[in-house]
């Protein structure tokens, strides 16, 4: 131990002796006050081993390490201690206060500065050197935030968190110039040829070209104007800079502008306002950088490239690249799982992580933060997920900050940028914070308009006064980057383009701009979205109520957290309506219950509002195939009318048609066609005969006619309902598709399947158009032509079709509702068509399982199903086929007589099972019944009537079975005309009867 003093001493003592080394000089012999970048001071002897000496804050590159007699500690002594390594010193501008924000930032640049310097004195390899220059840039960054091994870990040379990095961009960048950063401008100079530069404000932005200068200095030291801006602490270095760059020989550079947020560009700014509002702003009062021009800072020649990054809509400088959010899933998880450190996330498996990368609406900020918290905490992803729901706020400021995002927390930005609105005009900021109490997609001037009449706010009455006035000002919030104009398409309808805001930027609007017992604002948007919920008689009114579906949502949020002044009633009883013509029962009944509830509370059963509230839920129960329950609200609701204000008011004749319709669905058809009667007549003395209410009446007796088989009135009434609503309403309007649906049905039955055909597409096309692809009207007419293709035999065809019917169905209705099992039972028939008669059985059991359930054992509609049933064991020769059939035909002639054309079909199928078991006599009964009660109901028509038709052909067979050659003879006649017509010379049909009759001559 004394040794190795002694030696020590000897040798402070010798170094101590020499003469003072010249310093304050660079190699070059040019004095610099304040010498910055990397310098080797030492090369070492085969040196193992890099030491970089870094001065502290307010130090100096050559004194800090530099004794009184000029002796430099890391140059003249250390070398001899440990001879076997390289020794660097490092030097930058030290002139800072770590409170500034400013300063705070140019520590960020110095230590990027420091790794870009290294990485120029320094070959990496893979592996432990590369990690040891992480380990320099982890001491940088403890300065401003805690290091730790996993920064470390990423930092390593082809390390799977950079690839990672790599891959998550790479939809970007290849459309994006920045790719040549690193491959088309990759030279061996200093710089590389990319220059990136801190644009935040003009101070950083002098910083950044500063530490360019320096850059530039040490590799051409030569150049005395870089020397002069150098050492030059109050100079214009990017005078320097640009030069350098407009010499010839610096060509194909690329010069990156970053964060350009804060333009002043002249004639951009709106005037500014004072401004008096309040609320809970926290660090949105903190104040934004000023801005500035950027355009004196751009070089002026033509042989490089440059890039600005703005989130700022007012920088129109050049070409516009705009930078959208993740588009896939899978990409957002990615980052999730490369910032949060937990493997798997990427497999899809876990749904938590997954509703969070949806929720985070693929911004990389926000997953990013998200990562970075998750990974010094144990919390499971549903766990953060319900604290970002539940504790948005607290959450944020807990989560650490991003040193790839300039040591700020994720909404630093959007608190600034408020700052910068409130200074600017007070109608935007107003705008913005009750923007947090609609949804984040487009908000546009006709929904605030509806709020800003004589007993709004008069902010809001300056703000709506004009479309012009009002986009003004959400350019103001363009400008800052928070929204974003929406490009005006068809969907928007006669209403104006939209506006949105990102969902993570709303959540930061929820949680920061106003206080927690903000009431006012709550109320006004409320107001705004129930009012604006139009009626179906305004044109177009789908296109509105989608676009306020969104909304919709957050209002029936703010219902349950917001004591609106006793409004609720009206609110959601709006919100029923808008809910119930959307297809969204749940919630449309969650919405009508409690509107019920309050108006009854408030003004009783009887009350014409309440009585309005019951009949909508009753008219919602009916859409929902619950027929008892609707039935019971609109007895409920006549009643009440009658009394109050007569038979023949409008909303009682309202009442009357609807209960028609419930009658319908139940197979009550007498009882059906007593209420649209006594419907029609009203309206029509009471309405007139072209009135919208008075043709819905008519389209729905016609649908009834086609259930009576009493198909020329039905298609009468059908063309008297299309021309009307054409003459009312026009010909786009949503009610022509619905009655062309109709008339296609109606000629499906008839047999006519290229005009049903032509129909259906023509009606499926526009309800597509209007609904989507999975509303019940959509849904509904793509089983029916999927019918029709059954009649033409193109099973394949048909089978997608109900496919796609029966999971819509599913989706939106449940397995067990009417259409949903109208549509299974459907596809049983396909199946027993194609002898498929396991799969077949199946779906009828299981359809006639749902339909007793739901109807009870003798409803009509069940019995269809136990007539279909016994079709099936007929074609399969099973002896249960007789039973089926005659349980059918009793409940058929119970319910509607026995010459309702449905009794009659079901006879038929009677009549065909005794022929195929060779029991012609008795077959031959049934057939003669069916004809002449065909005869009887169809008249003249009856020739062309395709049931008559095949009934008049299936008698000729047992005549001539039984040997009663003329009779035989004599119903092929009646029937051939009528097959020629209908199906065609050359059809199948017809063939078989020219068959027919000749084997009757033979």
């Amino acid at each position: 131990m004394a040794s190795r003093f002694s030696r020590l001493v000897d040798r402070t003592k010798q170094v101590l002796s020499r003469e003072p080394p010249r310093t304050g000089r660079t190699s070059q012999g040019v004095a610099v006050e304040h010498p910055q970048g990397l310098e080797v001071v030492s090369e070492g002897q085969d040196p193992i081993v890099d030491i970089v000496a870094l001065h502290g804050l307010n130090g100096h590159r050559e004194r800090t390490w530099t004794a009184e007699n000029g002796v430099h500690w890391l140059r003249d002594l250390l070398p001899e201690d440990l001879p076997h390594a390289r020794i660097l010193c490092w030097g930058y501008n030290a002139n800072t206060h770590a409170a500034d924000r400013v300063s705070w930032q140019s520590l960020y640049d110095h230590a990027r500065t420091l790794v870009s310097d290294l990485c120029r004195k320094r070959k990496l390899t893979n592996g432990g050197n590369g990690v040891q220059l992480g380990r320099v840039l982890a001491n940088v960054a403890s300065l401003f935030v805690a290091a730790n091994d996993r920064l470390l870990k990423h930092l390593a040379r082809d390390s799977e968190w950079l690839q990672q990095q790599l891959g998550q961009y790479a939809s970007i960048i290849n459309d994006f110039v920045t790719k040549y950063a690193f491959k088309e401008y990759e030279t061996p100079t200093v710089l590389g040829r990319r220059i990136v530069l801190n644009a935040r404000d003009k101070t950083s932005l002098n910083q950044s070209f500063r530490h360019v200068a320096v850059r530039i200095l040490q590799e051409h030291p030569g150049l005395s104007y870089m020397q002069t801006a150098v050492s030059d602490k109050d100079g214009d270095a990017s005078l320097a800079v640009r030069r350098w760059l407009d010499e010839p020989t610096n060509e194909r550079w690329l010069l990156i502008y970053d964060n350009y947020d804060h333009p002043k560009m002249g004639g951009d700014e709106a005037p500014a306002e004072n401004s008096s509002n309040s609320g809970q702003h926290g660090e949105a009062d903190q104040p934004a950088p000023e801005g500035y021009d950027i355009r004196p800072y751009l070089p002026d020649t033509d042989h490089g490239a440059v890039i600005l990054t703005t989130r700022s809509s007012t920088v129109q400088i050049g070409e516009l690249l705009r930078l959208e959010k993740l588009r896939k899933t899978e990409d957002s998880l990615r980052i999730l799982e490369s910032t949060s450190g937990r493997t798997g996330v990427q497999d899809v498996t876990d749904a938590a992580a997954v509703t969070l990368a949806r929720k985070l609406g693929g911004l990389p900020l926000a997953l990013s933060t998200a990562g970075t918290y998750l990974t010094q905490v144990s919390t499971s992803w549903e766990q953060y997920l319900q604290d970002y729901e539940s504790a948005w706020g607290q959450l944020q400021k807990l989560s650490p900050q991003l040193l790839t995002y300039e040591n700020r927390a994720m909404y630093s930005t959007w608190n600034i940028s408020f700052a910068s609105i409130r200074r600017q005009s007070e109608s935007a900021t107003m705008l913005l914070r009750l923007w947090a109490f609609f949804g984040n997609g487009d908000l546009w001037y006709e929904l605030l308009r509806r709020g800003g009449t004589e007993d709004g706010p008069k902010w809001l009455q300056d703000l709506t006064a004009t479309r012009l006035i009002f986009d003004q000002n959400m350019r103001v919030l363009c400008s800052h980057g928070l929204v974003e104009a929406h490009s005006i398409t068809a969907q928007n309808g006669s209403e104006s383009g939209g506006y949105s805001v990102h969902a993570c930027v709303h959540s930061w609007m929820i949680h920061v701009l106003n206080g927690p017992n903000e009431q006012v604002l709550a109320v006004l948007a409320l107001k705004c979205t129930s009012l604006h919920v139009p009626e179906q008689n305004i044109p177009e009114y789908w296109l509105i109520q989608r676009r306020l579906l969104l909304h919709g949502d957050r209002c029936r949020q703010l219902l349950s957290e917001t004591d609106n002044d006793g409004n609720s009633a009206w609110v959601s009883g709006a919100l029923g309506d808008l809910y119930s013509d959307q297809g969204r029962y749940k919630d449309a009944e969650e919405m009508y219950e409690r509107a019920l509830e309050d108006k009854e509370k408030a003004w009783g059963p009887e009350h014409t509002s309440t009585l309005s509230t019951i009949y909508n839920l009753g008219l919602l129960y009916h859409d929902q195939g619950q027929y008892k329950e609707a039935e019971a609200m609109h007895e409920q609701v006549l009643q009440c009318e009658e009394i109050a204000w007569g038979p023949e008011h409008v909303s009682t004749l309202h009442t009357v048609n609807s209960l028609g319709n419930i009658y319908s669905h139940q197979g009550r058809y007498n009882e059906t066609e007593a209420m649209y009667e006594q419907a029609l007549e009203s309206k029509e003395k009471v309405c007139g005969p072209e009135h919208i209410s008075t043709l819905d009446t008519v389209n729905n007796l016609a649908a009834l006619y086609v259930e009576q088989r009493r198909y020329r009135e039905a298609e009468a009434m059908y063309q008297r309902a299309l021309e009307g609503y054409g003459k009312v309403q026009g010909p786009e309007h949503i009610s022509i598709a619905r009655v062309i649906h109709n008339l296609g049905n109606l000629y499906a039955e008839q047999g006519r399947y290229k005009e049903a055909e032509a129909l259906l597409k023509r009606a499926l096309e526009r309800n597509e158009e209007v609904w989507g692809p999975e509303r019940e009207w959509t849904l509904s007419t793509v089983s029916n032509l999927g019918h029709v293709y059954i009649y033409q035999q193109r099973y394949t065809e048909a089978e997608a079709l109900y496919d796609r019917a029966l999971e819509g169905y599913k989706k939106v209705l449940g397995p067990d509702h009417p259409s949903t099992l109208i549509t299974f039972g459907r596809l049983g028939d396909l199946y027993a068509k194609q002898k498929r008669y396991e799969e077949a059985e199946v779906i009828y059991k299981r359809v006639l399982e749902g339909k007793e359930k739901l109807y009870g054992p003798g409803h009509i509609s069940t019995l269809a199903v136990v007539n279909n049933l016994g079709i099936f064991y007929s074609e399969q020769g099973r002896p249960e086929a007789e039973a089926m059939i005659k349980r059918a035909l009793e409940g058929y002639e119970k319910v509607w007589g026995p010459e309702d054309i449905a009794a009659l079909e079901v006879v038929t199928n009677l009549g065909s099972i005794y022929k195929d078991q060779g029991r012609f006599k008795e077959a031959e009964v049934m057939y003669e019944r069916v004809v002449e009660g065909y005869q009887k109901s169809q008249g003249e028509d009856a020739v062309t009537f395709v049931p008559f038709l095949h009934t008049v052909t299936d008698l000729g067979d047992v005549n001539a079975a039984l040997g009663q050659v003329v009779r035989a003879g004599e119903l092929y006649k009646i029937a051939l005309p009528g097959v020629r017509q209908v199906f065609g010379d050359g059809s199948d049909q017809h063939e078989r009867l020219e068959h027919a009759l000749a084997s009757l001559s033979s």
